[in-house]
């Protein structure tokens, strides 16, 4: 993507709807994708988990999240995305491993792992 687009001219309204029609399908192809992305990625959260507190890591890992954020902002400005919108986006992301990876050494001390 590199964030430039062809203006459409439209012939009719039908026209326009169905361009309408299929670009939300798509986006609703795309969105299903994007949540099974994000579950895999979730999913990671054990065996991160686990290997951090076998090494005696903390969950936090500042130069990691540093590396990630380096990697989103080359890629936002590579594609003409905003880059605050897609570093709030990886943050999110960031927050729900960090908060499964906490779950997962809660059930580990626990002995349910």
């Amino acid at each position: 993507m590199d964030g430039s687009y062809e203006v459409k001219s439209f012939r009719n309204k039908e026209e326009a709807e169905e361009l309408l029609k299929k670009s939300r399908d798509r986006i609703d192809e795309i969105d299903s994708e994007l949540f099974d992305l994000i579950s895999q990625r979730t999913s990671l959260a054990k065996d991160i988990a686990l290997c951090k507190e076998y090494i005696g890591m903390p969950i936090f890992d500042k130069s990691r999240e540093e590396e990630i954020h380096r990697k989103i902002e080359k890629f936002s400005v590579e594609n003409g995305l905003d880059v605050d919108i897609v570093n709030q986006i990886v943050d999110m992301l960031t927050i729900l491993n960090k908060n499964e990876q906490k779950e997962i050494l809660r059930r580990n001390a626990d002995g349910k792992y």
